[in-house]
């Protein structure tokens, strides 16, 4: 389940094992994930590093179920899977993230 906590100047996205803020008092962003029982190091990097965020949607190899993910794409090429969620709710949250930010479309 994804939690949205939204100001207007931070934006704080909670999905499982990750959390997104985005700081436009800063101008940054940081990513904090966990893998397993461990946090990872934080990362920082602008908010204008952030060249898209978008929907990414996949059929499980096991199931045939479809899967929707939230991404976040940097200028570096790097890619970043925030949430899975059901269709509806990954466009609303992709809707949010790139409304905070200041992309279009």
């Amino acid at each position: 389940m994804t939690h949205i906590e939204e100001t207007p100047r931070k934006l704080t996205l909670k999905a499982g094992s990750t959390t997104l803020t985005l700081d436009k008092e800063f101008g940054k962003a940081t990513l904090q994930q966990k893998m397993l029982l461990w946090k990872k190091k934080p990362v920082e990097f602008a908010l204008d590093d952030i060249d898209d965020i978008a929907v990414k949607s996949d059929i499980d190899g096991l199931s045939g179920a479809p899967i929707h993910h939230s991404v976040l794409h940097r200028r570096t090429g790097e890619i970043t899977v925030l949430t899975t969620e059901e269709a509806k709710d990954a466009d609303e949250t992709v809707k949010k993230l790139r409304g905070f930010v200041g992309l279009q479309g």
